[in-house]
């Protein structure tokens, strides 16, 4: 089966107020559109055709329909322009633990103090549908930090004094910033949005850009210890578990694995809680993950992650078509053209719109895109 699935963005105020409405070739809302979910994540669950939320329909139909549990993804499309919070999610041990430490401590789910909304792991790809795509991921090399810091002179010495151990003592200095270095860190960005660079001066033009909107926020130092990345269209930016990462400006596709476990570092004004971020962070310095897709031939591309929760493919078709094999339920999400979607026994007749999606269930055994236009098609990984 191919069941069609919609869903209105959410209007997070990081949105975009034109991104979305362009992809899907729509008047503008008037209001910052964010993302829209097309998963059967109980938060924001798409909706079928006879006006069920997907986790309704499949609790109801989903095991005579192949899906025996709910689906290990969640899919969106995301539109940033303005930095999100900065943040990290925790391996799957660490989720299991602290979402049972607040359920016996009796934390309500949705208290704004509350860390673990769930049990589960968050891994997540973003690839770049905008020309561009901006982003922050990981911790710089640490000589590089030392070298922008030092060059902000005396405001910034006592941070700079602070990055002179090992890359280990990272976290210490990270946590030291967002629970007690509030007046450390309105001398750092003091310095910065006066200083100048020839190395750094991307960096010190986005403490620029973040000052004006989080004034005085610690999180803008912890920015200026991270990768600052630009993704072109098609690329892909991988965060396991533990590394530090925020969208800052694009539209993309995002892919994770079915969780809301967020622990904030700043940029934000919910709640940051730096003791547990501290806990779950990889402080280990290095360059950002950025997946080039690897070509399958007929105008398929694979996103290699090395996780089995989920995986994605982009699909240009070739005159003939295109097929992606099926390792469980998919969602299939236009992003240009009018794309024919069809399984073994079911299909998309007038195509896919940009912006919709169908969810192909696993007795299809494998997703066939026709037509001119992307579709992008996730999955469980293997």
């Amino acid at each position: 089966m191919l069941i069609p699935l919609a869903n209105d963005p959410r209007d997070y105020a990081w949105g975009s107020t034109t991104l979305i409405a362009e992809l899907e070739g729509r008047a503008p809302s008037g209001r910052a559109e964010a993302e829209v979910w097309f998963g059967d994540h109980p938060g924001d669950p798409a909706v079928t055709p006879d006006g069920r939320t997907l986790d309704a329909w499949i609790a109801a139909e989903g095991r005579d329909a192949g899906i025996p549990a709910p689906l290990p993804y969640l899919l969106k499309l995301l539109a940033a322009a303005s930095a999100l919070s900065i943040q990290a999610h925790p391996s799957k041990a660490q989720a299991e633990a602290g979402f049972a430490r607040e359920e016996a401590a009796g934390l309500a789910r949705d208290a704004a103090d509350r860390t673990y909304r769930d049990d589960n792991h968050k891994p997540e790809l973003i690839v770049a549908l905008s020309d561009e795509f901006r982003a922050l991921a990981g911790l710089r090399d640490l000589d590089a930090s030392r070298r922008l810091i030092a060059g902000l002179g005396d405001g910034a010495a006592p941070l700079a004094d602070r990055l002179a151990g090992d890359a280990a003592s990272l976290s210490a200095v990270i946590g030291w910033l967002l629970s007690d270095g509030d007046d450390v860190a309105r001398d750092v960005i003091a310095a910065a949005v006066s200083g100048e660079s020839d190395e750094f001066a991307a960096e010190l033009e986005l403490v620029r850009t973040l000052e004006a909107v989080f004034p005085g926020d610690p999180g803008i130092v912890v920015a200026l210890l991270m990768n600052l990345v630009t993704l072109r269209r098609g690329e892909g930016l991988f965060v396991p578990a533990g590394v530090l990462h925020a969208y800052l400006e694009g539209l993309g596709v995002e892919l994770m694995a079915a969780s809301d476990n967020v622990l904030r570092g700043g940029l934000t004004p919910k709640h940051v809680d730096a003791t547990e971020l501290v806990s779950v962070l990889d402080p280990e310095p290095g360059l950002p993950p950025v997946i080039r897709p690897r070509d399958l031939g007929d105008g398929v591309r694979a996103y290699d992650v090395p996780i089995a929760d989920f995986a994605l493919y982009a699909v240009t078709p070739a005159a003939a078509g295109a097929t992606v094999p099926l390792d469980g339920p998919a969602i299939a999400l236009a992003t240009s053209g009018a794309p024919v979607v069809a399984g073994a026994a079911s299909r998309v007749e007038a195509g896919l719109v940009p912006g919709g999606a169908v969810l192909v269930t696993p007795d299809e055994g494998s997703v066939l895109v026709a037509g001119s236009g992307e579709v992008f098609i996730a999955q469980p990984g293997r």
